[in-house]
């Protein structure tokens, strides 16, 4: 499948070598070779399905792949090797020879030795056009005649000749950084692609939004040209396309422009060139980083407020040189408390972080990026603060992360709590069903205070990776309340921007799609038809029931706000605290610049940190220019270990992976696969672009039941202390595992092989233990708790499903508005039939959601839950002392009267 395309091309070729290296050196005679290469049918598979995957890549190709088969057949088996051996050298990244050996005649040979000796980071260009092998081979001399010394990368063509191969070349070859159309391609492969990849193929055309076509033009071949370059957009939108003409390149360029970055005649290829060389250093600039380089190695007197600038109290010192032995000189060179040097100031960037921002905007399809150096859980602050005012209503995700809570209270809105649905046999919350969201807003309008609600705050892929349908929530909530402001938390899906599957749910993407679609005139007549069926002739809205049903349409009108927060280190490469603001507001300049400055300013430190800084920076190179590689082995990767451990007899005696079908309610699913990346990417795609919810593939969740351990020891005993292995978050009877970018074929090994000790290890324990003891059964665990009520006296009238959080939290600062009880004695409360209210935020971390939220009552539920949690950390509840309530009016009373005898 396209997804794991790296992997089968690797494997492939190393299995060649290992396989004809026996033929090779194993000293067998003639005969004995012969039949060893007949009996290999493996080698004969590995042939054939090299022979279409190299079409995809460049540097080798189909004529080389047939050139192997040919040696093994004449019985040169050691010039077979050497062929294979550079083809496996490039894929580990070694080096090879820089001359070639007296057997390599051939001037292809001699070519590919140059290229693969060249230092340089090197890049692929798809050409697309229907051409013969000679014109392959000129194209090819080409690019080595006008490549320089001087050139910082260098790049090679691969070419194919139909539309149908072009998707196919930018689904399976990462490295694939532009692409060059010829108008003489043709339509159809006649490669034998997989049938998933097929699907893919016919999957992404369908991606091009109607209403995006061109104008009716005379030139015939408009139509098919854009066509090919909306469905390679839609696919990879990082991709630079260019289009090479020989006719009438003026009618194309102005029918083209939109999506071709240029348009050129087939003689200028020196401008071809020096343009993909040109938007690749554009990709790789990277100008905060390179100004804290440039800093590091200028000579300058330090007379400011920052002894370690320089290293001063560090090198000179008898008693800490160890932190520069550690960390590095250039850690405290590049630190500076001044803004000089090109270093410019995060508050009022105008130079180097400015352009460093905007070039992360492009990476990840904001109108506007903002960096952070102290975590998410600032970043949340900040967009709560610029967008929020006391008294306005937001929705909040009752899970979502502390900081959201936290926020609500700073600013002084109301939060009205939506509730996921509960998945109590694992003890964790999925997420909120979009009609959840939808009757709130319509009881809202119900009660005529939709005007009053501001904002809704979701969390767009969970920390056990459940997936919104960020466009289908959006679109469906503007139905309602055209002026709603969306804060997407995607704490956890950095990554999700640079795959083409995953990126369609990401909120960046998702608005950018809503844009466009709201400006074609298909929704718009679509719009109206919906408008009859939900305002019948009396001009009153249709029943409940009937918005809950439709899928609703936003008018063409509604405005699109988005705001997506983003922990770029949890998930991509950046220094710890680095992460991301990412807006697309359509209103920015009109109500939100201004308000959202203020708020950065209160938030964001004076005195940032410039290595954090620097990572996100570089960190953005990466993923342009390999994103798309790394993170399609992610993906893959924590597929091979879902697989290996359903797969081995004794994994799935004791460990079980938890698929959709666990995490998702089936009414929220569409297309039912459990696992669907592990089906082909095809299905994969499927579900991302239908389901209401689906599962990021690179968290595999294992329930552990039949260990007879709880996820906290299987964690700290068994998996780190035991074998250093390091997981995030485990529940009472789930351990969750993350693939990212940095994790390695090895790791996944390793994992693999642990869990088939412990496996063994928890048999062991259990054939010895008492039988009349049952082990742990998670049906006997309580439910989770919903949000039960904010009390009446922080509620205007004391029903309203929204509360005044702050008032709550201030008043419980109130040394004497505040008891601590202890479990048992609140309990014994709660049954008499008091409402004891929390006094503050009760959070157990992980996950990092509060349970307890001031102001809110306090139910059997929710301590009953409490009672059996098996967190070590839960901040807001001392363990000697028990839990912050409010006193009630009676016992303040009564405490005022004591302080003041």
């Amino acid at each position: 499948m396209p997804s794991s395309t790296w992997r089968l091309r690797s494997d492939a070729w190393e299995y060649l070598r290992y396989s004809v290296k026996r033929l090779a050196l194993g000293g067998d005679s003639g005969e004995e070779a012969e039949a060893l290469l007949a009996a290999d049918g493996e080698i004969q598979r590995s042939l054939r399905a090299l022979e279409t995957i190299e079409m995809y890549w460049a540097g080798y190709g189909q004529r080389y792949v047939r050139t192997v088969g040919e040696l093994l057949e004449a019985g040169d088996y050691r010039g077979a090797l050497d062929r294979i051996g550079r083809v496996v050298n490039r894929l580990r990244g070694t080096t090879v020879p820089e001359e070639p050996r007296d057997e390599f005649t051939e001037e292809q040979d001699r070519l590919e030795l140059a290229t693969e000796a060249d230092p340089r980071p090197r890049f692929e260009v798809l050409v697309v056009d229907e051409t013969e092998l000679a014109d392959r081979d000129e194209l090819r001399q080409e690019v080595l005649k006008m490549r320089s010394p001087a050139d910082s990368f260098i790049y090679e063509y691969v070419v194919v000749p139909s539309a149908d191969d072009a998707v196919a070349a930018v689904l399976t070859n990462p490295n694939i950084l532009a692409v060059v159309v010829r108008p003489g391609f043709s339509d159809r492969t006649r490669q034998k692609l997989s049938r998933d990849l097929l699907e893919t193929i016919e999957l992404a055309r369908s991606e091009v939004a109607p209403g995006r076509a061109p104008a009716r033009s005379s030139l015939a071949s408009v139509q098919r040209v854009l066509g090919l370059a909306e469905t390679l957009a839609a696919v990879r939108p990082e991709l630079d396309l260019y289009l090479m003409a020989g006719a009438h390149i003026e009618d194309l360029a102005g029918a083209l422009t939109r999506r071709f970055r240029r348009v050129f005649r087939r003689e200028d290829q020196l401008e071809l060139h020096l343009s993909l060389l040109r938007r690749v250093s554009h990709l790789y600039d990277t100008p905060f980083f390179s100004a804290i380089q440039d800093h590091a190695r200028r000579p300058v007197g330090v007379f400011h407020a920052l002894p370690v600038a320089r290293g001063g109290s560090v090198v000179t010192s008898k008693w800490i040189k160890d932190l520069a032995d550690f960390y590095g000189l250039n850690l405290l060179l590049a630190e500076t408390s001044a803004t000089s040097g090109g270093l410019d100031s995060l508050l009022a960037p105008v130079r180097t972080l400015k352009k460093a921002q905007e070039l992360a905007a492009r990476a990840y399809g904001a109108k506007h990026t903002f960096f952070v150096t102290n975590g998410t859980s600032t970043a949340n602050k900040i967009v709560h603060q610029a967008l929020m005012a006391p008294n306005e209503i937001v929705l909040v995700d009752r899970n979502c992360h502390k900081s959201h809570h936290h926020a609500v209270m700073l600013t002084g809105a109301r939060p009205a709590y939506l509730e996921a649905y509960p998945l109590d046999e694992f003890a964790f919350y999925g997420a909120v069903p979009l009609s959840r969201i939808k009757q709130l807003l319509l009881d809202y309008r119900a009660a005529g205070r939709l005007d009053e609600v501001r904002m809704i705050t979701l969390t767009n892929c969970t920390f056990d990776g459940i997936v919104y349908d960020p466009e289908r929530v959006m679109a469906e909530c503007l139905a309602i309340k055209p002026d709603l402001v969306f804060l997407w938390d995607e704490a956890w899906f950095a990554f999700g921007a640079f795959h083409p599957v995953t990126r369609r749910r990401t909120a960046m993407a998702s608005a950018k799609r809503l844009e466009e679609r709201l400006a074609t005139a298909a929704h718009a007549a679509a719009y109206r038809a919906q408008q009859e069926r939900l305002f019948p002739a009396d001009g009153a809205p249709a029943p409940d029931e009937v918005w809950l049903e439709e899928r609703l349409l936003p008018a063409p009108s509604a405005r699109i706000r988005v705001y997506a927060t983003q922990s770029t280190h949890k998930t991509l490469t950046a220094l710890r605290q680095g992460s991301m603001i990412h807006v697309y507001d359509q209103d920015w300049k009109r109500e939100a610049e201004e308000p959202f400055h203020e708020a950065y300013m209160t938030h964001t430190s004076t005195s940032p940190n410039y290595q954090i800084l620097s990572s996100l920076d570089i960190g953005r190179r990466q993923v342009e220019l390999e994103g798309y590689d790394l993170v399609q082995q992610q993906l893959d990767l924590a597929t091979s270990l879902a697989q290996a451990i359903s797969r081995h007899p004794l994994l799935r005696r004791t460990f079980r992976v938890l698929s959709a079908h666990d995490l998702i309610p089936e009414e929220h699913r569409g297309t039912g696969r459990p696992m669907p990346l592990r089906d082909g990417l095809a299905e994969m795609w499927r579900a991302w672009a239908s389901d209401e919810f689906v599962i990021d593939p690179s968290r595999i969740t294992i329930e552990i039941s039949r260990t007879g351990v709880d996820g906290d020891t299987f964690k700290h005993e068994h998996l780190m202390d035991r074998y250093g292995i390091q997981v995030n978050k485990t529940s009472r009877n789930t351990v969750l595992f993350m693939t990212n970018i940095g994790t390695s074929r090895s790791a996944i090994a390793y994992l693999i092989e642990v869990l088939v000790k412990l496996a063994e290890r928890f048999e062991e324990e259990q054939a010895q233990r008492d039988p009349d003891i049952p082990l742990p059964d998670p049906a006997d665990m309580p439910p989770l708790p919903d949000f039960s009520a904010f009390s009446p006296e922080f509620t205007t009238d004391g029903v309203r499903p929204d509360g005044d959080m702050r008032a709550a939290f201030f008043r419980g600062q109130r040394r004497t508005a505040v008891e601590h009880v202890r479990p048992e004695e609140l309990r014994a409360r709660v049954d008499a039939g008091e409402l004891p209210v929390s006094a503050g935020f009760v959070t157990p971390y992980p996950p990092g959601f509060p349970v307890l939220v001031p102001g809110q009552v306090i139910t059997a539920e929710v301590l009953d839950f409490m009672a059996v949690l098996d967190t070590r950390e839960i901040h807001g509840y001392d363990p000697q002392r028990g839990y912050r309530i409010l006193r009630s009016s009676a016992r303040d009373a009564a405490a005022d009267r004591t302080l003041e005898a």
